[in-house]
C-alpha cells in the first residue's frame, strides 16, 4: 500500500519576519508562503495560525541557525523557543534544520528568477519565505534534524 501523503510547513526564524514555506512528501518539493512579521509583541501568530488551519500539515520544520564552523548562532535560542511554542500552540511534532546558507540559496534562486524575465523585484519577505522552502526541501530530502 503506497505511503500517505504528508504535508509539511517550515519557517525561517527572524527578528523582522518568519518566512514560510509549504511541501509535501510525495513530491519533496517545497513553495513558498507569506512571511510572517514579527512585531514588538512577538511574531504574528494570527499569520502562522491561518496558514496552519489553511494546510493542515502533518509537521512543522524549523530553520535552525548554526554558524559555518557549525558551532550554534546568534539566533538559535530564539529559533527553539520559536519552535517550542509552535508545537505548544499546535500539537504538531516540530522538527529543527540546519538553515546555513539557506538564504544565501534562496536569494541566489530569486535573483536567476528575476535575471530570466519570471520576477521583477525581490522583497526581503520573498528571500525568507524561499529560504523557508529550502530548509524545507533540505526536509524532505531526509536531513531529518532534531525533534522536539
Amino acid at each position: 500500500m503506497p505511503e500517505a501523503i504528508t504535508i509539511v510547513l517550515a519557517f525561517d526564524f527572524g527578528l523582522k519576519r518568519i518566512g514560510i514555506a509549504a511541501g509535501d512528501t510525495l513530491t519533496a518539493t517545497a513553495s513558498p508562503r507569506p512571511a510572517a512579521l514579527v512585531g514588538r509583541a512577538g511574531p504574528d501568530w494570527g499569520a502562522i495560525g491561518r496558514e496552519v488551519l489553511s494546510l493542515k500539515p502533518a509537521r512543522l520544520v524549523v530553520g535552525a541557525p548554526y554558524n559555518v564552523d557549525g558551532t550554534p548562532g546568534a539566533l538559535q535560542p530564539s529559533a527553539r523557543r520559536f519552535a517550542n511554542e509552535l508545537k505548544r500552540r499546535f500539537a504538531l511534532p516540530v522538527s529543527l534544520v540546519d538553515e546555513r546558507f539557506s538564504s544565501l540559496e534562496a536569494s541566489a534562486a530569486l535573483t536567476a528568477r528575476r535575471a530570466a524575465g519570471e520576477r521583477r523585484r525581490t522583497r526581503h519577505a520573498d528571500v525568507d519565505s524561499t529560504a523557508a522552502a529550502v530548509i524545507l526541501e533540505r526536509w524532505l530530502s531526509g536531513e531529518m534534524g532534531e525533534q522536539l
